[in-house]
């Protein structure tokens, strides 16, 4: 916490975000973060051999759908190794907010990956529909594909575990990548099953046509999140409002404004001014400020705050800054 006219204290303690499930200890989330990502590029990089084989022995396009997005699943789980080991290095001189933003910048990386998949895939898709063509050895990449969703669900599971310790950005959009391999492997089974055995021929690429889609989609939704962070965007209205009510409830507190919230990586960060008697002390300002501090840390613990005290009715601020936001709770 930092107060005026009184120097700034150490920043507190990162948080867990979301506050569901166990605590973990600050020293502990880039070691559990590195174990996820080492368990996917594991997982990855022998689906891709596995799946290779497959695609060329059937001639599948929703096998080759299914290579194609576990390769980019290969290369954002090594994208993701990469966020979370910088974002797990502390502040330094020239990153003074830490880097927590690292795993937004992977997340957009295996956002833009996920993209240009999922229109390769399209476009291979309809040639082969407007083809004709049919696969071949459809039980071997069945096989293959049961192989692959027993080791997605191994890995979904400890990503899991890591994302309640961790909340960190980057393995929950690997998490979502994992969570799609589990439908996409499902898709090629059934194109597979309904080409070789039911006699439909263009089963294979119409499931290839929607399995783009998918990946397509997964793209979408995978950028809002990191957007969100990268641009700096304020607290949802249910987590803010939670905090302002928490700030009301100090008795020397006459008003809040100028009230600002953002997240990097698993940090929230917030600052704001607040009303207090013009004719306190310094010492009695800081002792207030210390109490607002201890109150928001038992509700949102590991929050970095930045807390300005400003005399009773004295406004600096323009527009949406001067609204006392008390009033407003």
């Amino acid at each position: 916490m930092s107060t005026a006219p009184t120097p700034a204290r150490p920043p507190a303690r990162p948080p867990a975000r979301p506050p569901a499930g166990p605590s973990c200890p600050a020293m502990d989330r880039p070691a559990l973060n590195r174990s996820a990502a080492y368990a996917s590029i594991a997982l990855a990089a022998s689906l891709v051999l596995i799946k290779g084989w497959a695609a060329w022995s059937t001639g599948s396009v929703a096998m080759l759908g299914s290579l194609a997005d576990t390769g980019l699943d290969l290369v954002s789980s090594l994208a993701t190794l990469a966020g979370v080991w910088v974002a797990g290095q502390p502040a330094d001189a020239n990153h003074r907010f830490g880097h927590g933003k690292a795993e937004a910048l992977s997340a957009m990386f295996q956002v833009v990956l996920i993209a240009f998949s999922a229109l390769g895939l399209g476009v291979h898709a309809t040639q082969q529909l407007l083809a004709g063509g049919r696969t071949q050895a459809g039980g071997d990449g069945i096989l293959v594909s049961c192989v692959a969703i027993a080791g997605t669900l191994a890995l979904l599971g400890w990503q899991r575990h890591v994302i309640r310790r961790t909340a960190s950005l980057a393995i929950a959009t690997d998490h979502m990548h994992y969570q799609a391999d589990l439908l996409i492997n499902i898709a090629v089974i059934a194109a597979l099953a309904l080409d070789q055995y039911g006699g439909f021929g263009r089963a294979d690429p119409l499931f290839g046509l929607a399995i783009a889609g998918w990946l397509a989609w997964g793209a979408w939704q995978a950028s809002d999140e990191a957007i969100t962070q990268l641009m700096d965007r304020e607290w949802p209205a249910e987590k803010k409002a939670r905090f302002i009510e928490v700030l009301g409830r100090h008795p020397e507190l006459h008003g809040v404004h100028d009230l600002r919230t953002r997240t990097s990586g698993n940090r929230d960060f917030v600052q704001f001014h607040v009303w207090v008697d013009g004719q306190m002390s310094v010492i009695d300002a800081h002792r207030v400020m210390d109490e607002i501090e201890a109150k928001l840390l038992v509700e949102f613990p590991g929050v970095e705050m930045l807390i300005h005290p400003d005399p009773d009715g004295l406004v600096n601020e323009r527009g949406i800054a001067a609204r006392n936001v008390l009033n407003d709770s």
